[in-house]
């Protein structure tokens, strides 16, 4: 699973219960999880305050934006205008995963493989 955004921005800074028990079960599973530095830009904001957060990336993988070109074409194909959201959908089709995000609408514009969470 790629994570985006939404779920990393959960009760001011603090994630909530429900992403650590995703989190849990997929490490238990052997599933890797992943995110992108994008998606991270998006919501690092307070690092000192942010602690959950950054205990909780190091169990991710955390993909840089160097597919440029696929993102641009993802964008042209679909309509859409979010770099990030479309580098995120990249990776994923990439990794053959699927995105979870809190902004469904966003990821059905750009044809995406997602849950919502």
């Amino acid at each position: 699973m790629i994570i985006d955004a939404g779920p990393l921005i959960a009760d001011g800074e603090n994630l909530n219960s429900r992403l650590w028990a995703l989190i849990k079960r997929a490490l238990e599973r052997g599933d890797e999880l992943h995110t992108t530095h994008p998606v991270l830009a998006q919501v690092w904001r307070r690092p000192a305050r942010q602690a959950n957060l950054a205990r909780a990336v190091r169990h991710f993988m955390v993909h840089p934006l160097d597919e440029s070109v696929a993102v641009g074409r993802k964008l042209a194909q679909t309509g859409a205008s979010d770099v990030v959201d479309a580098h995120l959908v990249v990776v994923a089709e990439t990794l053959g995963t699927f995105i979870l995000t809190s902004d469904p609408n966003d990821m059905s514009v750009l044809n995406a493989r997602f849950e919502a969470y």
